[in-house]
């Protein structure tokens, strides 16, 4: 069999022990200035090497990049029935095709299905709105054979989408993984040539809140150092604080795109037990200034936080953020003891800094009816409509789970259900979505490295699932997305769609989604609505105009 070649939507993974698709993809709707996505899957009866190129209208951004393969040994768990929950279904254990590789040649190896994806972003600017064609060529660079051009119509919808609005999103981003992947000096000038890079890859895939350490962050055991604050003892229990890496990292992060800023947990995770672990300097030499088991209410940690906090918000007011800041008390606190621990802790930052609000990953709404508790709770998806049920006003979240049927974007997620994370983000009226891992590649609660290119699940499979650490892979020279990343991103656009159409929450064409486990799997499902969305937006920015 000689090459053969199809163009398909990006929402299909490609095995490599599958057939070549036989319905190819023949036309994509977009408004004028949307990023979208496509694939070419690629079989040939003989190893053969070839290159894939593609080329649109005047102006068009179109990048090609080749679809890797990453292990997973198993499924995640549970594992369903229906491959519209779950996919890779008799191809797992196996590889997957997730990292979106810089290349545009490979060797295709014989009765094997590749792929490579195909993204393209209109403009400059936005585009006239119109009918176009894109062509995706793949050329044997060795060997006999003729180039395969295949081609696809593109209408560009009559609509501009505007910047998405009041919808925050983040994945905690973690320095110290920077630091430690790239064997950084803690904050050298090779840190801010790295950081800067993964700062804008994030703002370019709608994430517009970053996670800002100014100490490092107590989450999932003890981290390398990745305090941004220079700390010097003044005295028996006072500080000087040296705030110049905060103001560049902030900084940096705007000049990337970044709006929001999210601030380190002031007290430990799961708990709310200790104070959090603070460094002379910056820890270079990992000298703390208490113990580890201080208490997180001790007459230690309140001297501190009595000077830190006044410091923070001086801070915050000359840079021009604190409105477009958020803050924590502790991560995922539940149970009863911990309730009080809680409790306590948030006294205490109300006490001191009354200008601070706080919202944090809770999934008991016992947590959220207690008065003056928490300003705003981060339910886990699984309950947070019971939260809006309550008129309780919040974010959502998941880590870890919830799985099966559920929204999420591991490795085995149908890349057709995390499509959908933008329209079922607006159903209910969330502020905002929360994530704990866009680059973790450690093994779990500890500083060990992992190869996330081998290893996807933390090596704590089954009770952390593949694929749920990280979003980006590191590059030699900054990240490499995933085919997850990427479809997640062009999700929310589909938020900013559904708000240029101006549509209610409760409007018929999103009743069928009825949570965040029961909602339309189907790629045409949300390629339809979309179609009613631009048809909607166009009308609505003519009669603006």
């Amino acid at each position: 069999m000689s090459l053969a070649c199809i163009l398909t939507p990006s929402t299909v993974r490609h095995y490599p022990r599958q057939p070549l698709p036989s319905t190819p993809l023949r036309a994509i709707e977009a408004a004028r200035n949307e990023r979208f996505s496509l694939q070419l899957a690629l079989r040939a009866g003989a190893a053969q090497k070839i290159r894939v190129e593609a080329a649109g209208p005047d102006g068009w951004t179109v990048r090609v990049r080749r679809v890797g393969l990453v292990p997973m040994a198993h499924h995640n768990t549970p594992v369903m029935a229906d491959p519209l929950d779950q996919e890779g279904l008799g191809e797992i254990p196996g590889f997957v095709p997730d990292p979106l590789l810089d290349e545009q040649e490979m060797l295709l190896p014989q009765d094997e299905l590749h792929a490579f994806w195909i993204s393209v972003e209109p403009g400059p600017g936005a585009a006239p709105a119109g009918r176009y064609t894109l062509a995706v060529t793949a050329t044997p660079v060795e060997g006999p054979g003729r180039p395969l051009t295949r081609k696809v119509a593109v209408r560009l919808r009559d609509v501009v989408l505007p910047p998405r609005r009041d919808f925050q999103v983040t994945h905690w981003f973690y320095n110290d993984q920077i630091i430690d992947w790239y064997r950084t000096r803690l904050f050298d000038e090779r840190y801010w040539e790295l950081v800067a890079r993964y700062m804008r890859n994030a703002a370019e895939h709608g994430q517009n809140v970053l996670y800002v350490p100014v100490f490092t962050p107590p989450l999932d055991g003890v981290k390398s150092p990745s305090q941004l604050l220079r700390v010097a003892r003044a005295g028996r229990d006072r500080y000087r604080f040296d705030w110049r890496d905060v103001r560049r990292y902030i900084r940096l992060a705007r000049e990337q795109g970044i709006t929001h800023f999210e601030w380190c947990h002031p007290f430990t995770q799961w708990g709310v037990r200790h104070a959090i672990r603070i460094y002379e300097g910056q820890g270079a030499g990992e000298k703390l200034l208490w113990p580890a088991d201080t208490g997180a209410t001790s007459p230690t940690y309140r001297r501190f936080l009595e000077q830190y906090l006044p410091a923070l918000k001086r801070f915050l007011d000359a840079e021009g953020i604190r409105d477009v800041s958020f803050f924590h008390v502790s991560d995922e606190p539940h149970g009863e003891e911990m309730l009080a621990n809680y409790q306590a802790a948030r006294a205490l930052l109300r006490e001191l800094a009354p200008w601070m609000s706080c919202m944090d990953a809770v999934s008991q709404i016992e947590y959220a009816r207690v008065p003056g508790m928490i300003d705003r709770p981060i339910p886990s998806i699984s309950v947070a409509p019971d939260f809006v049920a309550e008129q309780i006003p919040c974010w959502c979240y998941y880590c870890c789970g919830p799985r099966g049927k559920y929204l999420n974007h591991l490795f085995d997620t149908p890349l057709a259900v995390i499509a959908m994370h933008g329209l079922l983000f607006y159903r209910w009226p969330f502020e905002g979505f929360l994530h704990w891992g866009l680059n973790y590649w450690c093994e779990s609660q500890t500083r060990n490295l992992i190869d996330p290119f081998a290893t996807a699940d933390g090596k704590r499979w089954p009770g952390w699932a593949y694929g749920d650490p990280f979003l980006v892979y590191p590059g030699p020279e900054g990240p490499i997305d995933s085919t997850r990343w990427e479809i997640f991103a062009e999700s929310l656009q589909d938020y900013a769609l559904l708000q240029a159409a101006g549509l209610e929450r409760d409007d018929p064409l999103l009743a069928d989604l009825r949570s965040f486990a029961d909602f339309p799997k189907q790629t045409a499902w949300r390629l339809a609505a979309k179609s009613r969305l631009y048809a909607r937006a166009a009308r609505r920015q003519r009669r603006r105009a």
